[in-house]
């Protein structure tokens, strides 16, 4: 009997940590549950977000094909013109556009190209800027068979273009030729741009010589403590740049241009445009 009673004591104690197996793992499995109700619910949204965008590209690529042929207005009507939605469809495709245009446009190194005389040549045009300003356009007009040839172009006389072409091999490759023309006009237009900023800005500087490339410019200064005057050469020689590679200090006073106070003047013009220099010789009360 006693072998029975501990049977079955022992079959209850079994039986009993069943029971508590079960208790505890049911709290899991309903936790486990609310973890895939929350995966679904997110699966289901993320669907739905990528249905939307389906969507929204489908309607893009619609809308940049009708730009792309210059029938948008066909296609607008199409759309509800008072739908905010159908209002930032079409700004999303102009702006896909727009980009597309900006990486054709970098893609051919910055240079606006069209066709002319039905594919027989192109026009090339090469825009000048200075300090984010933009200034004067010049174009070429090409040949392409049976060589490379420029046939038209408004480059100032100044500018040695043949000899460009030459020495950057423009029937290999153009590119070159035209990063070369790029450097030499927008050097000569940042020059003669710090000469017209120095005439409207600085009217106590007298612009004494200015040549055509603006690679050469004297200035006349005043020292105010000594009323002296000093006239200044700068010289560009480096035409690709918009520096001067020598300046030289003329004056009645045979010391001032080796003084220290003038040397750092001298360094001053060389490294930085010169109007914005003047400013600089001003506020030190070096010139007047």
């Amino acid at each position: 009997m006693e072998g029975a009673s501990a049977k079955g004591v022992l079959s209850h104690l079994s039986l009993l940590e069943v029971q508590a197996r079960s208790r505890k793992a049911r709290p899991q499995q309903r936790s486990r549950v609310k973890e895939l109700k929350a995966e679904t619910e997110a699966l289901m949204i993320q669907r739905d977000q990528l249905k939307a965008e389906i969507q929204t590209l489908k309607s893009l690529q619609k809308l940049r094909m009708g730009m792309d042929k210059q029938g948008t207005q066909e296609e607008e009507e199409e759309m509800d013109e008072d739908s905010e939605n159908s209002q930032l469809l079409q700004l999303m495709a102009r702006h896909t556009q727009l980009n597309d245009l900006l990486h054709a446009h970098h893609l051919i190194g910055g240079y606006n190209i069209i066709k002319t005389r039905q594919g027989k040549g192109v026009c090339v045009s090469v825009a000048t800027a200075y300090e984010g300003v933009y200034l004067d356009t010049y174009n070429l007009e090409i040949d392409l068979k049976p060589v490379l040839r420029i046939i038209r172009h408004n480059i100032p006389p100044f500018i040695p273009l043949n000899s460009l072409a030459e020495q950057s091999n423009m029937q290999e490759n153009i590119r070159p030729f035209l990063d070369t023309l790029s450097q030499h006009l927008n050097a000569f237009a940042g020059r003669k741009q710090q000469l017209k900023l120095i005439k409207e800005q600085h009217k106590s500087i007298e612009v004494m010589e200015s040549n055509a490339l603006c690679s050469i410019l004297v200035l006349m200064f005043t020292v105010p403590r000594k009323k002296t005057a000093v006239l200044c050469t700068l010289d560009y020689t480096d035409h690709t740049r918009s520096l001067p590679t020598r300046v030289h200090f003329e004056s009645e006073d045979k010391n001032l241009p080796d003084s220290p106070e003038w040397k750092k003047n001298c360094s001053l013009l060389m490294e930085t445009p010169v109007h914005k220099a003047l400013i600089t010789m001003k506020k030190m009360g070096n010139i007047v």
